[in-house]
Formats: C-alpha cells, sequence, structure tokens
C-alpha cells in the first residue's frame, strides 16, 4: 500500500482526496490489525487536510471514511464517536441530507457494537425518514457522486437492520441501494453491495432455519450462493486488496461459507478452514457464519467432534461481542444440536424447549419490528413536521432563511445584551441581471442557488444567512467586529470569483457590512449596511466596502473615507 508524503497533500484534488479515502476504508477493513492502524492514520491525514481547505461535501465524506474505518478496528470504536458527532452536526449544518442519514446508520452500527439495540433502532428510523421523501440530488457533487453517497447510506442502513434480525425491511433497503449501484455505482460499489446482499441472506436463513422454514431456507441460501458466483466480475475489478489468481469465494469468509450452506460438502473444508484464520481482521458476523458453515460440512463429513470444536471456539472468541444478536443465538442453536446428550428424552425434551424458545423470540422479533415501523412513522411525522416548520422560514428557491425568519433573528440579536459585537452585511449580486437577460430565468435561478450555497459554507456555523430579496442577501455575524467580519465576507466574494464560469455566469457579489451600534433598530443598521453596500458597487464590484461612520452617504455619493475595500491580495 502506498504512502504519500503529507506535504503533497495540498498538490492534489478534491477528487483525490475523496478516492484515496474510499480506497484506504476498502483495504482498512480487510488487513490486519496494523494495517488497519496505518490505514487509518493516512485516512485521518487525508481530513486534516480537507478541513484545512473547508469544502463542506469533501469534509463531510472524509468524516464517514475515518469513523467508518474505526467501527471495523477493534479497540478503536470508541474513538469514532466524536468523528460521528461531527459528521451529524456538519451535515446538518450545511444541509446534506444524504450524509447526515448516513451519519445516523453509522451511530445505529456503533450502538449495537456497545450493546444498545434500543439505541440503534432509534437511529435507523430518523435515517429511513431522512430518505423517504424525493431527495433532491446536490449538483455541487455532480449526479453520479450524489447517487453513490446515496447508495452508500443505503447500504449502511441495511446492514444495520440485517444486524438486527429485521430482514424483510433490510431487503427493501437493499434494493433500493441496488437501483442506485446500477445506474451509478462503479465495480467496488457493486462488489460491496452484492457481498452485503449475500451476508444478509445467509442471515436470514440461518433465522428462518430457527423457526423450521427449512425450504425457505434453503432458497435464501442458494440466492447467495448465486450471487457468490456472480460477483466474482466487480470483485477482480474493485478496490479489495486479493490476490489475482484466486476466486473471491477463497478470500472472502461470507462468499465461501455461501457456497457451503447452500450445499454442505467436505469439499468446502479446506477452504473454509483457511477462511477461518485469514491474518486479517474479521468481522464477528463472518466467524459465526463461516464456522456455521464449516460445521455442517464436517459433520457431513462424520466429522462430529472437529465440528463442535469448532463451534465452541468461536462462542468462546465472541463471548463479549454484541454486535451480532440475532447470529449469536444460530450459532449457540448449531452448537446445542452437535453436543451429545446422555439420553434420546433428554434430547427430544431439549428439542421441544429450543422450539418453544424460538417462537417466542420470534414473537419478540415481530415486536422489534413493530417498534422500528413505530419509530420510523414518528420519525417521517416529526420529519414532516419540521419541514413544514422550516418552509415558512426558508426561502423555497435558495434554501436559506427568508425575510420573515432574518427579522426575527435581527430582533432577537438586537434585543440580546450580549449581543455585541454584531456585524450586518447585505449581499448583491454583480451582473445578475445580464444572466437572465442573456440565458434564462431557470439560469438564474441555478445563479443564486450556487451563492447561496457558497455564502453558507464559506462563512462560520454561527451566522445566520437570509435571502432578501430578488438577488440581495443579508448575513448576520454576531460576536464579530467590523474587521473581523470585513475579512470573513471577502473570503466569500473571493469563493465566488473562483467558481467556474458554467455555474456563475460571470455574476460577483458586493458586499456592505457594518458594526451594530447601541440602541440600533433593525431597520436603521440594514439601511446602514445597503448604503455601503453601495459604495461596493461605485469601486466596481466583487468587493467589500465596510461602513463605520455616523451617517448614511445617499447612494449617489461616496463615504467620506467610512468605506473600506479589502483587495484579494491583501488577505
Amino acid at each position: 500500500m502506498r504512502e504519500e508524503p503529507a506535504t503533497t497533500l495540498s498538490e492534489v484534488s478534491d477528487a483525490w482526496l475523496v478516492g484515496r479515502a474510499r480506497e484506504l476504508n476498502a483495504v482498512g477493513q480487510h488487513s490486519d490489525p496494523a494495517g488497519q492502524r496505518s490505514t487509518i492514520r493516512e485516512a485521518d491525514n487525508l481530513l486534516a487536510e480537507a478541513q484545512r481547505r473547508g469544502e463542506p461535501r469533501i469534509v463531510a465524506q472524509l468524516l464517514r471514511h475515518c469513523a467508518s474505518m474505526r467501527l471495523a478496528t477493534p479497540g478503536l470504536v470508541d474513538s469514532a464517536d466524536p468523528l460521528l458527532d461531527e459528521l451529524l452536526i456538519h451535515s446538518r449544518r450545511h444541509g446534506l441530507d444524504v450524509l447526515q442519514a448516513d451519519a445516523r446508520a453509522l451511530r445505529g452500527r456503533r450502538a449495537l457494537l456497545g450493546g444498545s439495540e434500543d439505541i440503534a433502532l432509534t437511529e435507523i428510523a430518523h435515517g429511513l425518514a431522512m430518505l423517504d421523501e424525493e431527495l433532491v440530488p446536490d449538483r455541487t457533487l455532480g449526479r453520479r457522486s450524489w447517487e453513490r453517497l446515496l447508495a452508500t447510506a443505503l447500504i449502511d442502513i441495511g446492514l444495520v437492520l440485517t444486524q438486527l434480525g429485521v430482514y424483510e425491511m433490510a431487503d427493501e433497503v437493499m434494493a433500493r441501494a441496488h437501483q442506485r449501484i446500477r445506474e451509478s455505482g462503479g465495480p467496488h460499489e457493486i462488489a460491496v453491495h452484492m457481498i452485503n446482499r449475500c451476508r444478509m441472506l445467509l442471515g436470514w436463513g440461518l433465522r428462518l432455519e430457527r423457526i423450521g422454514q427449512d425450504e425457505e431456507a434453503a432458497a435464501r441460501f442458494a440466492t447467495a450462493s448465486a450471487i457468490a458466483v456472480a460477483v466474482e466480475g466487480p470483485w477482480r475489478e474493485s478496490l479489495f486488496p486479493r490476490v489475482s489468481d484466486r476466486p473471491a469465494a477463497e478470500q472472502m469468509p461470507v462468499l465461501g461459507a455461501a457456497h457451503a450452506l447452500a450445499q454442505p460438502h467436505a469439499e468446502h473444508i479446506d477452504r473454509l478452514e483457511v477462511l477461518r484464520t485469514l491474518d486479517r481482521a474479521i468481522h464477528p458476523r463472518e466467524k459465526i457464519i463461516v464456522a456455521i458453515a464449516l460445521s455442517r460440512c464436517l459433520t457431513r463429513a462424520d466429522q462430529g467432534e472437529r465440528a463442535v470444536q469448532v463451534l465452541s471456539e468461536t462462542r468462546a472468541e465472541l463471548d463479549a461481542d454484541t454486535s451480532e444478536p440475532t447470529l449469536r443465538i444460530s450459532l449457540a442453536r448449531e452448537y446445542a444440536h452437535l453436543t451429545d446428550l446422555d439420553s434420546a428424552d433428554v434430547h427430544e425434551a431439549l428439542r421441544e424447549y429450543a422450539l418453544e424458545l424460538e417462537t417466542e423470540l420470534w414473537t419478540m422479533r415481530q415486536a422489534r419490528l413493530s417498534t422500528l415501523v413505530t419509530r420510523l412513522e414518528n420519525s417521517r411525522l416529526s420529519h414532516k413536521h419540521d419541514a413544514i416548520t422550516r418552509q415558512a422560514l426558508q426561502d423555497p428557491l435558495t434554501g436559506l432563511s427568508n425575510r420573515r425568519a432574518l427579522d426575527d433573528r435581527l430582533e432577537a440579536l438586537l434585543n440580546e445584551p450580549d449581543a455585541d459585537p454584531l456585524a450586518v452585511a447585505l449581499v448583491d449580486l454583480d451582473g445578475f441581471k445580464g444572466v437572465n437577460d442573456r440565458c434564462s430565468h431557470a439560469e438564474g435561478d441555478d445563479v443564486l442557488r450556487t451563492v447561496a450555497v457558497t455564502l453558507r459554507d464559506t462563512l462560520r456555523t454561527d451566522d445566520f444567512v437570509a435571502r432578501y430579496g430578488g438577488d440581495e442577501f443579508v448575513v448576520l455575524l454576531p460576536g464579530a467586529t467590523l474587521g473581523a467580519a470585513e475579512a470573513a465576507l471577502q473570503r466569500a466574494v473571493e469563493a465566488v470569483d473562483r467558481l467556474p464560469a458554467e455555474l456563475i455566469h460571470g455574476v460577483t457579489l458586493s458586499i456592505g457590512v457594518v458594526a451594530m451600534r447601541p440602541q440600533e433598530s433593525a431597520a436603521q443598521v440594514l439601511a446602514r449596511a445597503d448604503a455601503a453596500m453601495y459604495q461596493a458597487k461605485r469601486g466596481g464590484g466583487n468587493r467589500v466596502a465596510a461602513l463605520a461612520g455616523g451617517a448614511i452617504p445617499p447612494p449617489d455619493q461616496p463615504a467620506e473615507d467610512h468605506s473600506v475595500w479589502i483587495p484579494p491580495d491583501a488577505l
């Protein structure tokens, strides 16, 4: 695995950072512990570089990869918590709904690793509710990249549902992921999806066996085996570390187990023995599935003692693990079936007891499903309520706060005794009318949306950005002195100026910024910001003007040394 010197990271593209993180995630989750930690260190360096650049979508994707890698690394699971919290806050702040849903899915996986099924159910309900509505693709990312992120979020949700044993819903979510991957996925995404679906089917089949539905279980195993054959093509072009001249079923435990569970036979024993002892980290779910598959093949080969030994070793190894509650029961059941008993009557009594127990567990599983459905409906209602509330205070075109929300927020800040300092800026688009005239109003709307996203992403979390009307925006910067506000707004001017021509059509920003005065009303502070904006316009646009004096100059007269233009190369 290559190591990139940290000094070269500043020279690579944003796309390279994301692509390298995807590669490290794929490699790290199938490496030995030392390799896992090495890939995490490199991924952390990529995250630091992304945070230095500040592009919200890149930062969110790097946070996701770094957290996911830790969840798969023994001893580092706890260190994923701050990353998951940051991902949730960051994605919510920047309106990255798909990544916010994925953050919920990963938090659900983390909850299961901590033994909390209830929290996992709640997190998954939140994530599913967010992905229920018709999402608008993020044009900044591009359609294909956005589809990949959506497929990844769905797969992560499906994996947690599989761990919880809610297989029917997991199957539905995986089917949605399949549609997205079919349209935009590459070989690696296809391989990952097929492997995860294979894993789900095996767990489902083992669960069906426990309630006596052997034919349905056999059908699931057969489908999983067919997927294990079909995955060979995309596997050879994926990011997974592999030996090129060996089939995937000899390198991925779940694929080898699929063939063995579909048709238990002595011919699978050697391969499964190797898969149990791979020199890399193996997930608990893979360990359990392989152990059960191997025990059945050993039993067919009249090696019952060895079969019991395999199951016993696996149970001991996973004694403290809580991440796979449903598969752990299947492991215990398999062990009980193979353990010698002194009396046939005892065996029959235990069999009947086990059947009663499984029936009760099935009822509990149905209750779990009902709980999930109820929480999902509650999350949907809450999400709709929040959406309605947001719509009342949100500009429908840009997604920013509207004039009503601005008035409420500004009045609240003006009435706060500790709101000083407070900077207020009015932003106007240079050349916007020409876009509507030359192109179309649809193109003009796209420019407004692009500027809105850039303003929101460039400024601080606490800064408030609203659409004031037409092509004007207002920014409130609480806690910012006039000088600090100038510098922050200049970065926004430069960010818009750097946007590709096809997105912005030559539009730039003229910004006027003022500092709030004691006892000043909202109308007064906005009037002064408007006057400062005209100063920026008269200076040629594409700049920031700060009005620090008392009087408001008329629009057609220059301010008396109160307007300060900050040239781009001065910062």
